[in-house]
């Protein structure tokens, strides 16, 4: 289910987790592997597995 208020979040819960994703992208970048990135912040390995796929095929924008 798609909630059109962006999930439920504040606006600035948001931006925190636009945060996250971008650093995510900085660290597929420096070679680290979604699960090292899923530990180092704090997120599903899920996530980061999603987050790792987008950024191989779209680089940091599509994150």
């Amino acid at each position: 289910m798609q909630y059109p208020d962006g999930g439920g979040l504040t606006p600035v819960a948001r931006a925190k987790r636009e945060q996250v994703r971008l650093e995510a992208a900085g660290l597929f970048a420096a070679g680290m592997s979604p699960p090292v990135v899923a530990k180092r912040l704090r997120v599903s390995r899920k996530s980061a597995y999603v987050w790792h796929k987008a950024w191989r095929m779209a680089g940091a924008g599509a994150l």
